[in-house]
């Protein structure tokens, strides 16, 4: 799997974790949600400063990012479905 995805995955797991919508998440932090969403899809590289920035704000150690936790895909997959019922 694409490292772009893996961070994506996680980025999304960790946000929902924070039980905020795309919008109010990236929102609150002055961040532009649609090109998070592309993150958190895997389309676009990102900075590690800016992964540093995320990590910060998530309250999380930057390795996390990077963590390939196969419970974590299964998760978002549950997180994608539960986000599309809202919307």
């Amino acid at each position: 799997m694409k490292i772009q995805k893996i961070v994506g995955n996680n980025l999304k797991y960790y946000r929902y974790k924070s039980k905020l919508s795309q919008e109010k998440f990236y929102g609150q932090f002055g961040l532009n949600y649609r090109y998070l969403a592309s993150v958190e899809r895997g389309e676009v590289n990102v900075s590690v400063e800016f992964l540093d920035n995320l990590a910060k704000i998530l309250k999380i150690d930057i390795r996390e990012f990077f963590n390939p936790d196969e419970k974590r895909f299964i998760e978002k997959k549950r997180i994608d479905a539960k986000e599309k019922k809202i919307s």
